[in-house]
């Protein structure tokens, strides 16, 4: 089903309805600042388990993300230093992903790689939800075939087509883009780009 969401001033049971559908397990599709993804409760193993079936993820193998609504609380999912903290608090909200290492208060599906990918991004939308939610939410870019339209994975409409079987909720956010996030990996203490996307990171 598509719902039609706006970056500000939505219908608080539109709002509510979303946050159900996650907290019973459900899975959403949604507007980030970089691309529209596939998300559910990042702490529900399940619903994990539906997306990384989905995407024909191998956890063991992949990292897995977590959206979350600001830095405030991101202890309780990873383990931070202050330099690296600093450094996502120059670049978040923003269109990148910071590879921590785990917490223990995710689920044991994250532990099997001990490491997690943090995702505050620009889109009121989805960090609103997350904040309803009061819980991390996992996500993951759409799935897109080679050589398949790119309209599939930008067009609202075109996504509900092609996904609306496979989710609970399309949510209509306009547009998206086509370029990924820039990933950082902090886990050896110093910040390296493994993946240079969308954004520049603000080291200084």
């Amino acid at each position: 089903m598509l719902l039609k969401l706006y970056e500000k001033n939505n219908n608080p049971k539109d709002l509510d309805r979303i946050v159900q559908v996650l907290e019973e397990g459900g899975l959403i599709i949604y507007p980030t600042d970089t691309m529209y993804a596939i998300g559910c409760h990042g702490l529900k193993e399940r619903a994990i388990e539906r997306i990384c079936k989905l995407k024909s993820i191998d956890p063991r193998k992949k990292n897995l993300s977590i959206i979350c609504y600001d830095l405030s609380n991101i202890s309780e999912y990873a383990k931070v230093d202050n330099a690296t903290f600093k450094l996502m608090k120059r670049n978040l909200p923003g269109p990148f992903t910071f590879i921590l290492s785990t917490d223990s208060r995710l689920p044991k599906i994250f532990r099997n790689r001990k490491e997690v990918g943090i995702r505050v991004p620009d889109n009121n939308i989805i960090r609103e939800i997350c904040h309803l939610l009061d819980a991390p939410i996992l996500t993951t870019t759409l799935p897109l075939e080679e050589g398949e339209d790119i309209e599939y994975a930008t067009t609202p409409e075109l996504i509900d087509e092609k996904f609306g079987t496979d989710v609970e909720l399309v949510i209509d956010g306009g547009i998206g883009g086509i370029e990924p996030s820039t990933v950082v990996d902090c886990t050896n203490g110093e910040a390296e780009i493994v993946r240079q996307g969308k954004g520049i990171l603000n080291e200084f």
